[in-house]
């Protein structure tokens, strides 16, 4: 029984190490995917006559986009067609 404090000890240095190593972890990467936002839901930008962010009036409006994990954006499909990294027409 006399171990059972170290052993305690040990597996709260482990769990608060593992914590503060998943705390440093750098954020994900993101892009811009136009396109894909439902309206009112894009990020930022939403073309002619909007400010920003929940601006774009238009479900999938092509200049408006909204920010994805890096590398899926031009495979998400929506009614209106993919993502695009760019804004559309």
């Amino acid at each position: 029984m006399s171990s059972t404090p170290a052993l305690l000890a040990a597996a709260l240095a482990i769990a608060i190490t593992t914590g503060a190593a998943h705390a440093a972890a750098p954020a994900k990467p993101m892009e811009k995917c136009y396109g894909v936002a439902q309206a009112g839901k894009n990020d930022c930008k939403a073309g002619a006559g909007t400010s920003c962010a929940g601006t774009s009036r238009i479900a999938y409006q092509g200049d408006a986009w909204k920010l994805v994990k890096a590398g899926t954006c031009t495979s998400i499909k929506t009614t209106e067609g993919f993502g695009s990294l760019t804004p559309k027409a």
